[in-house]
């Protein structure tokens, strides 16, 4: 048993067990460290480690090749053969796969394949713990409290296949968020970062610019549901764009359900989206937001499909210079739709704005308008123009004459990011950010801030 212990020599055993016309291996090594806090102190911390095996089993027929998806964790050598036979059974038992592909060939072998996964522990946390604990003391000397937590995550991808493809890509991923609090709790304030190695964030600095949100709460201001010039930041607009991306498959387009699909048939490929000279693209050799470089699939679904694993993958640019320039596409999909081939990819950057950051752009606000913070419980009311309706929360702000002069009540919103883009008067410089309400699945992201002038707060939240 110990002889296929390792995770490359796990998938290597896999695929000789398989007696499928063809079999895809993919086994994720995960270790994980994370510290929370609440009121200045710490109340936990941990570290763990897990792996998974996914065994997707593809069969012939004469009607076309199905395929079957078996995944489990804490797999050993003695669970491997009954796993592969699981997935074997369940694609025989299944009809011919809608997104049938030959197995991708012909893709370079990682270099580290064989190479033990990297893994990470509390030491990645050396540097901001105690940096931490100095972010305690100031906020108890300044009456507020901060709650929060910092997860790191490691995981080591082995990708192997009956045709030949032997694959690795080793992904971090950090978060950190984290909360001020009055100490009556009738004002907080929220914050978060997304990081590689949490050498790049500085506690002191998130403090600071809390502590500040804490002091434009001392007043507030009650305001009616309406239109207003809003400021939305890096995260929120990550958010939004998020969705949009998800959102943005061919094939939907193509059959008329989605807004990107055009009136009478075909879809809104080449139409320009904004007047401003914003792209919207995914590379996953994005500095800092660097992710797989070939597709890694599950399962099957709208966004990609168990057949194109390994399926090398480039920069994508989804709008260029304000124009529809892509939709997501798998192998099946580009050939059922004759659009470009697309794949999803694991970032998302918008870029093409100035070089103004939020806080310049709060001073330029010559009349009155918001600014928010963060948004959450975002959810699609119209997916035929991509209305999304959401809640703001832990701060939005007046501001008068390019200052801020208080916190006003909480809104829920009703906005597409389709018809935001064509609305956006200005963009901000485009900054790391870590998206608030999709951070447990999404956080490699660029955004800048934007400058809506007529942002759609439909009524008021009583919501904090």
């Amino acid at each position: 048993m110990s002889r296929v212990s390792k995770p490359h020599e796990i998938v290597e055993r896999a695929l000789e067990l398989s007696t499928a016309d063809g079999c895809v291996v993919i086994a994720d090594e995960q270790s994980s460290a994370n510290l929370r806090w609440a009121g200045n102190a710490l109340t936990t911390n941990g570290v763990t480690r897990g792996r998974t095996l996914t065994v997707i089993a593809t069969v012939d027929g004469a009607e076309g090749s199905a395929s079957g998806v078996v995944s489990r964790s804490a797999v050993t050598a003695a669970d491997l053969e009954p796993l592969v036979r699981a997935a074997e059974a369940a694609a025989r038992g299944a009809g011919p796969a809608e997104d049938a592909q030959p197995l991708v060939t012909g893709v370079p072998a990682s270099p580290d394949f064989t190479d033990a996964p990297v893994e990470t522990d509390s030491d990645v946390f050396a540097a901001f713990a105690p940096a931490l604990g100095d972010a305690f003391a100031r906020a108890r000397s300044g009456g507020r409290e901060l709650y929060g937590f910092a997860n790191h995550e490691m995981t080591s991808t082995y990708l192997g296949t009956s045709t030949g493809l032997r694959l690795r890509h080793d992904q971090p991923n950090g978060t950190l968020e984290l909360n001020a609090k009055s100490p009556d709790r009738s004002r907080s304030a929220w914050a978060g970062r997304a990081t590689r190695d949490f050498k790049d964030v500085d506690p002191a600095e998130l403090d600071a610019e809390l502590a500040r949100r804490l002091s434009w709460a001392e007043r507030r201001i009650e305001l009616p549901a309406g239109r207003y010039e809003t400021l939305l930041p890096p995260t929120s607009v990550a958010d939004l764009l998020i969705y949009q991306l998800w959102s943005a498959t061919a094939r939907d387009a193509t059959e008329g359900r989605t807004v990107f699909s055009r009136p009478g048939g075909g879809t809104r490929l080449g139409e320009t989206l904004s007047a401003l000279p914003l792209t919207l693209c995914s590379d996953p050799h994005a500095p800092g937001l660097e992710s797989a470089p070939f597709v890694v699939a599950h399962s099957s679904g709208d966004g990609g499909s168990v057949f194109d694993n390994g399926l090398p993958l480039a920069r994508t640019d989804w709008i260029r210079d304000g124009r529809l320039e892509q939709l997501t596409t798998t192998r099946h999909t580009a050939g059922l739709t004759g659009l470009p081939l697309a794949p999803a990819i694991d970032n998302l950057v918008l870029e093409g704005g100035g070089e103004r950051s939020l806080e310049e752009m709060v001073a330029a606000t010559t009349g009155r308008g918001l600014l928010l913070t963060s948004m959450w419980y975002i959810r699609e009311v119209d997916p035929a123009t991509l209305l999304l309706t959401g809640l703001t929360r832990d701060g939005v702000y007046l501001v008068e004459g390019g200052e801020v002069v208080g916190e006003v009540n909480n809104f829920r919103f009703n906005e597409s990011p389709v018809d935001l883009l064509s609305r956006a008067t200005e963009a901000g410089r485009t900054e790391k950010t870590l998206p608030r309400e999709w951070g447990d699945w999404f956080t490699r992201a660029a955004m800048p801030a934007l400058r809506i002038p007529d942002f759609n707060m439909s009524s008021v939240s009583p919501g904090v």
